[in-house]
Formats: structure tokens, C-alpha cells, sequence
């Protein structure tokens, strides 16, 4: 089982805007879509997704348990849920969406039910989302770390996160990149537009080939049509190792999302 390095985001998108990006996605050829119970949109996704037509083994789907589902049982039971709103049998990759707010439910305790929910056969595979070093080792304590298949965080040219994403390699754990583009930060940075301009590439293309040639799967999002088959030719483009060093001494530790009451201690 593989992260697939291309997908599509659905986060801040609801109602007929996350219906019609996810079929206009489906439509152009993504076969990847990231969504999460938190989001409000599971329903939808799934609406779009079984008015496709596409065939359920072409496509890779990924939700996440919101934090008020990690105790009592809970969690599986918001798993079936999130399932019957999806219209599918199984996820193909269940992550948990932030740690436990002041640890209130024990990292083992939750790990452990998704653990179980991947033997129950609820989803293909596992794994975690806003977690520091701290936590993925707690978390592999719990689990072995062959049953973490990625760490989703916040990773663009700003703020490359080097310590979670050697941990993370070092122990086999796949990383997602998420705000790839940090809110289209990075696409008005001369040195991305500098690299776009020389490879007739858009400066979004440049961003995402830069995260999958460092070994990130990406998951980028947009309304529009134009910027959807956009976004998937970045699969296409190759930057060269001169052109790599440039975006990676961008790295300035500018963090967008960091949530009261929500976010660990970050490394």
C-alpha cells in the first residue's frame, strides 16, 4: 500500500463549490480526494463521487476523525458514519485529524481504535495529522510504525517542518504536504516565479513538483476548472537539483495554521 503523490483537497469547500470541484476534479483525471469530518462535506463528496461513475478500486479516498470522536467508542462509530455519508464500504486511508486537545484521550487509546478499525476492515490504512515528533513516537509505541502510512502537515516552500519530516522518513512514515502553496503565498515569490517563467510552468506547477520531488504527497484544492487541470501537470514538470536548493532556502518558519486550543507544542 502507497500514498499516492497527487490529489484532491476539499478543505473550506461546501455544498454545490465541493460538489463541482470534486466532479470537475474527477473529471480531468484526479483520482485522489482528502476530505475530513470536520469539514462538513463528507455527504457531498461522496455525491460527486458516486455520480462519477468511476469505479470504487480507481479511486483513493482519505477522511479524518475530529477530535470529539477519540473517546468511548467513539471513534469507530464516527468511522461507519463517515463511510455511509461517503457511500463506500471502506476508506482507503483514515488519518486523525489533530491530537487530542491537552491529551485528553490518550495517544495509545486512539491509535489503538483505528488500529482496530483497519483490522475491521473500515479502512486500508492509517495514520496521523498535525503530529510532532513527540507524538508520531507515541503513536508508534501504540501501533509500530509500519501501521503509520503518513503524518499530514502543514509543508510549503515557508515552512518545510525538517525535524517532523526526518523523523517521520527515518521511522517509514510517508509525509503529506498540506497549504502546499501556503494560501498562494509562495506563488508571488521571486524565485518561484524566476523558476516558472524559465520552465513555462505556472508558479503552482513549480510549487507542487517541488513537494513530490522531495517525496511529499500533495493535495491541492481549487474552485476553478482552469486551475484544477493546472495543478495536475505539475505530475509532469521536473525541477532540477539547482532549482530544488533554490525553493528549499526559502525555508523561513512561517506557519499559517496553528489552531488555539488545538495545536501540540510544534517542533
Amino acid at each position: 500500500m502507497s500514498i499516492p503523490a497527487f490529489g484532491l483537497g476539499t478543505f473550506r469547500l461546501q455544498g454545490q463549490v465541493v460538489i463541482d470541484s470534486v466532479r470537475t476534479g474527477l473529471e480531468l483525471g484526479y483520482r485522489t480526494v482528502d476530505t475530513a469530518q470536520i469539514y462538513e462535506n463528507e455527504a457531498e463528496v461522496g455525491e460527486a463521487i458516486a455520480a462519477s461513475g468511476i469505479p470504487r478500486e480507481e479511486l483513493f479516498i482519505t477522511s479524518k476523525i475530529w477530535v470529539a470522536n477519540f473517546a468511548g467508542g467513539r471513534l469507530i462509530e464516527s468511522l461507519k458514519e463517515s463511510l455511509q455519508k461517503l457511500r463506500t464500504d471502506y476508506l482507503d486511508l483514515t488519518l486523525i485529524h489533530w491530537p487530542s486537545p491537552e491529551d485528553q484521550v490518550p495517544v495509545a487509546e486512539f491509535m489503538g481504535a483505528l488500529l482496530e478499525a483497519k483490522r475491521l476492515g473500515l479502512t486500508r490504512q492509517i495514520g496521523v495529522s498535525n503530529f510532532t515528533v513527540d507524538l508520531m513516537k507515541q503513536a508508534i509505541a501504540a501501533v509500530g510504525a509500519e501501521n503509520i502510512a503518513t503524518n499530514q502537515i502543514e509543508l510549503h516552500p515557508y515552512l518545510q517542518n525538517r525535524k517532523v519530516v526526518e523523523f517521520a522518513q527515518s521511522q517509514g512514515i510517508h509525509i503529506t504536504s498540506y497549504m502546499t502553496l501556503a494560501y498562494g503565498e509562495v506563488l508571488k515569490d521571486p524565485v518561484v516565479e524566476q523558476i516558472a517563467d524559465r520552465l513555462q510552468a505556472t508558479p503552482a506547477q513549480v510549487t507542487l513538483a517541488w513537494a513530490m520531488q522531495s517525496g511529499y504527497a500533495v493535495i491541492p484544492s481549487s474552485t476553478k476548472r482552469a486551475n484544477l487541470a493546472s495543478n495536475l501537470k505539475a505530475c509532469e514538470l521536473k525541477l532540477s537539483e539547482a532549482d530544488m536548493a533554490l525553493i528549499a532556502g526559502l525555508d523561513r518558519g512561517h506557519r499559517l495554521t496553528s489552531p488555539e486550543g488545538l495545536a501540540p507544542l510544534w517542533d
